[in-house]
């Protein structure tokens, strides 16, 4: 099925607007599949990983569907934890940016219950909350849903991973019957399977098939970069590889011209190509980059489609495409013609698990780069000079500035015609030196981490009666860190370890302070030598998780 492009949809003029405001122009597979059903009043089991547009599949036609003359809460979507709940309700309210009078409010433990009591009362009509704060409010009857036309279970299956069944159940059973109930999950249990059947009626399963998919040859890297440094960290690529022809790929529309505007702005020859522009401008951009005259070409997926120049040098993956048949088609670009080719992705925390997700699914070897130093790339700019100043001297014809140097000899104090060579070459090679910033990418520590986990120390143990939910729970309702990414579990008598994502670990740790787990404190700190149970598994050791 081919991705619709949003222009295509029968979405109010306010949302188009804020959709190519946002820099988004063509729906994801996901969205592609689940609007026109959810837009017809249909209930939908939809399967997709995160990354992959859930949000958008959802609420796009969520918003469209409000009635703003109805002053009550007509949606309501259920998240497993606090930081999914935010961004949720953020990218709710950019999708209806010009939606006046639509009011999106987020509510979730450990935010002021009398705060959000207080925002209740201004009659927003779409709730985005996690389940423990939700019953909550319902108890207290601060939070009436009378009048819910619609309820979504957002990543349902980590909401039964935290131990939220019951709580679903609760809430479901207290709901209107007469409602449309949109169910989305990265798997189908049997679990998730028993609460369609209960709470939803005849849904249609939209399934976002991850295909097995070949490649070309082509050399694939991978760089682990921060976003305040991607910038530089392409500048850098493009000059220590001498790149004279290459495809960098941003996943919005505003993406790409906020970054084309920079390598402007650096001295790089580079345009932009995207949906918006129209097809004499999109033309006039692939002639010059066709005849070489553009250094960078700056695309989206969309933009990029037909495009057939066999002379790309390489291409960037500036951002991590959430399908993988986007990547396949962004690095097929290079390698044509029997020519070499090379890709290059620039990733940083949860990005990882995508790439790991495209590896898996292409059946191909995807390899870490260090990102290359000032150094590095001053070394290969001075080789080309050279090698353009040797080229110079076979072809000859230079006799006539010996008068210029001879003169130069006589007029200078104590120089050699060896100073005189060193600052011709710095007077002729200077001017095509561009500045680079020292940033992380020189911080050589962070670019070698072992698998990128963190193996945390708890005081608490089997003698607690801790359970790997509890942590799990703990960890993921605390903290920005999703359930699904934290690592092995080893529960001892008195003690657990617990595995996480490194670029996690700190603010893991920050969040937990005030962790209680049957009235005492629980403290977490980074595993050391003392800490690590003797023999093999530890003695009293339990299974990993």
């Amino acid at each position: 099925m081919k991705n619709l492009i949003f222009k295509e949809l029968n979405l109010s003029h306010e949302v188009q607007k804020a959709l190519s405001q946002m820099g988004f122009e063509e729906a994801t597979p996901i969205q592609s599949k689940s609007i026109p059903y959810i837009m017809e009043g249909r209930d939908i089991l939809g399967q997709a990983q995160t990354g992959t547009g859930k949000t958008c599949a959802f609420g796009i036609p969520a918003i469209e569907m409000i009635d703003l003359t109805l002053p009550s809460v007509q949606v309501l979507v259920l998240c497993p934890t606090r930081e999914l709940a935010i961004q949720v309700a953020e990218e709710l309210k950019n999708v209806s940016k010009f939606k006046k009078g639509l009011r999106i409010l987020p509510i979730y433990g450990g935010q002021s219950i009398d705060r959000q009591i207080m925002a209740l009362k201004n009659k927003p009509q779409i709730i985005v909350g996690t389940p423990g704060r939700v019953m909550d409010h319902m108890r207290r009857r601060t939070l009436k849903l009378a009048n819910l036309k619609m309820l979504i279970l957002d990543e349902a299956d980590e909401m039964l991973n935290m131990g939220f069944r019951e709580d679903i159940d609760v809430i479901l059973q207290d709901l209107p019957t007469d409602r449309q109930t949109l169910l989305f999950s990265a798997t189908i249990s049997s679990e998730i399977k028993e609460i369609t059947k209960l709470y939803q009626k005849n849904p249609e399963h939209v399934v976002t098939v991850q295909k097995e998919l070949t490649i070309p040859s082509i050399e694939q890297f991978y760089l682990e970069v921060r976003e305040s440094s991607k910038l530089e960290l392409l500048c850098r690529l493009v000059d220590a590889k001498n790149i004279k022809l290459g495809i960098v790929f941003c996943n919005t529309k505003k993406r790409v011209d906020e970054l084309t505007s920079s390598l402007q702005a650096r001295g790089y020859s580079a345009e932009s190509l995207h949906g918006d522009m129209k097809q004499t401008e999109r033309d006039r951009v692939m002639t010059k980059f066709r005849k070489g005259q553009i250094e960078i070409l700056v695309a989206t997926d969309v933009a990029a489609r037909g495009i057939d120049v066999n002379d790309i040098e390489a291409v960037f993956n500036y951002d991590i495409p959430s399908d993988e048949e986007y990547y396949v088609h962004r690095i097929g670009r290079t390698g044509r013609a029997g020519k070499k080719g090379v890709s290059y992705s620039f990733v940083f925390g949860r990005d990882i698990y995508k790439l790991k997700d495209i590896q898996r699914f292409t059946k191909s070897e995807i390899l870490p780069m260090r990102p290359p130093s000032i150094s590095d790339v001053e070394e290969v700019k001075l080789d080309a000079a050279v090698n353009q100043v040797v080229s110079l001297l076979e072809d000859g014809g230079y006799s006539k500035y010996h008068n210029a140097i001879e003169k130069i000899l006589t007029e200078a104090d104590d120089v050699t015609s060896l100073d005189v060579a060193a600052a011709l070459f710095k007077l002729a090679f200077d001017e095509l030196d561009r500045s680079y910033e020292v940033s992380d990418l020189d911080d050589e520590a962070s670019y070698y981490r072992k698998d990128g986990m963190v193996r945390l120390f708890m005081n608490v143990g089997t003698m607690d009666k801790i359970q790997p939910k509890n942590i799990v729970q703990g960890i993921a309702s605390k903290s920005s860190l999703s359930g699904k990414l934290i690592g092995a579990i080893d529960i001892h008598k008195q003690f657990t370890f617990v595995e996480v994502p490194e670029e996690y670990a700190d603010e893991v740790m920050a969040s937990m302070r005030d962790f209680t787990h049957r009235g005492r404190l629980v403290s977490v700190e980074k595993a050391g030598k003392r800490q690590r149970p003797k023999g093999n598994k530890g003695r009293g050791s339990k299974k990993r998780y």
